[in-house]
């Protein structure tokens, strides 16, 4: 159970400074140890941005990576890095990524990276705050490479991923991380159309062998790229199938949503934490503390307190850094507004 009534958490992502958005795009004027500072002080600055807000859970913001899984492509041998999207054009939105082809055998000898940014979060965080890592589940970073005759489909994709997954997980334990969110918002997108039962036997397999070592948490959302969802914003459909999940927090996006599946919250919060989407990332909409109080006191007659999280919706890579802040600083005191009820 959460050690702290109604916990405050975040998803992974959080905005880059403006000055990192603007390093990124020339980096061939950085040396490498020039672009390792800017990662750490970029770390710094989401740190203090979360640690200010009060949460009771941090991340190091994903600020070394330029997307939620793009980044871990670069990782990959044995695929063709796409170099333009497929469609430059118009409004921004999913069909603007394009795949990569695979061309051999895919492997990582090199890991995701994500034990580096753990490290590094840990040796730049102050003392007392839990800190949490993310990665994408195989059938999510599967998404974007194309079936060849090796890999004929996506689930033959997500096998072979599998195990590499599983090492950066066993990594990340042996690192110290005491959280772990398997991020596969594929699933919860494409859950209305694919085999539940499919998902969960894959996301179990990816997570057993950190099974126990390490607190697991899932995030069930609909998308965020650019802002937008590609999800239908129903989680209904995943469950109960979603409860044999092995893991130990089930984070479910409800803030766009306007909170109308809370009763799904009852159910899970029967066989482990359960974290509510309490802020709407696609919105520039400053939240009222006192109404969010007050959603989370409707989500404690279908949760006790001690299972319950608060957190946004989804990453915040997509929201500018002002709004951030303030959405943040409204979540957490929401929170304390509702344990200083219990």
């Amino acid at each position: 159970m959460a050690e702290i009534p109604v916990k405050t958490s975040v998803v992974g992502s959080y905005p880059f400074p403006g000055w990192l958005e603007f390093a990124s795009g020339n980096l061939d004027k950085f040396g490498t140890d020039d672009i390792r500072e800017m990662q750490e002080d970029a770390v710094v600055a989401a740190i203090q941005d979360q640690v200010r807000a009060g949460l009771d859970v941090i991340t190091d913001g994903e600020q070394s990576r330029f997307d939620f899984n793009l980044s871990f492509y670069g990782y990959l041998d044995g695929i063709s890095l796409e170099s333009a999207s497929p469609r430059r054009w118009g409004p921004p939105a999913h069909d603007q990524r394009g795949k990569h082809e695979i061309t051999g055998e895919l492997k990582a000898p090199r890991g995701l990276g994500a034990v580096e940014e753990f490290k590094r979060l840990k040796t730049l965080a102050p003392p007392g705050v839990a800190l949490k890592a993310s990665l994408p589940g195989p059938f999510t970073l599967s998404g974007r490479l194309l079936p060849n005759k090796d890999y004929p489909d996506r689930y033959a994709i997500t096998e072979a991923l599998l195990p590499i997954i599983q090492k950066e997980m066993e990594d990340l334990v042996e690192a110290g991380c005491r959280e772990i969110c398997l991020d596969e918002p594929s699933m919860s997108c494409y859950g209305h159309r694919e085999d539940p039962a499919r998902f969960v036997d894959i996301f179990n397999r990816t997570v057993e062998p950190v099974v126990g070592k390490t607190r697991l948490a899932s995030h069930l959302c609909f998308g965020n790229y650019k802002g937008r969802a590609v999800g239908s914003r129903r989680a209904h459909h995943l469950f109960p199938g979603f409860l044999d999940l092995k893991v130990n927090e089930m984070h479910i996006e409800m803030a766009t949503t306007l909170w109308q599946e809370m009763p799904l919250i009852e159910a899970v919060a029967k066989k482990m934490d359960v974290a509510i989407g309490l802020i709407d990332v696609k919105s520039y909409h400053i939240e009222d503390p006192t109404h969010l109080a007050a959603v989370i006191r409707r989500a404690l007659e279908f949760a006790p307190a001690d299972r319950l999280v608060v957190a946004p919706d989804c990453g915040l890579s997509q929201t500018a850094r002002w709004a951030a802040r303030k959405k943040l600083s409204a979540m957490v005191e929401a929170a304390h507004i509702a344990r200083n009820a219990l």
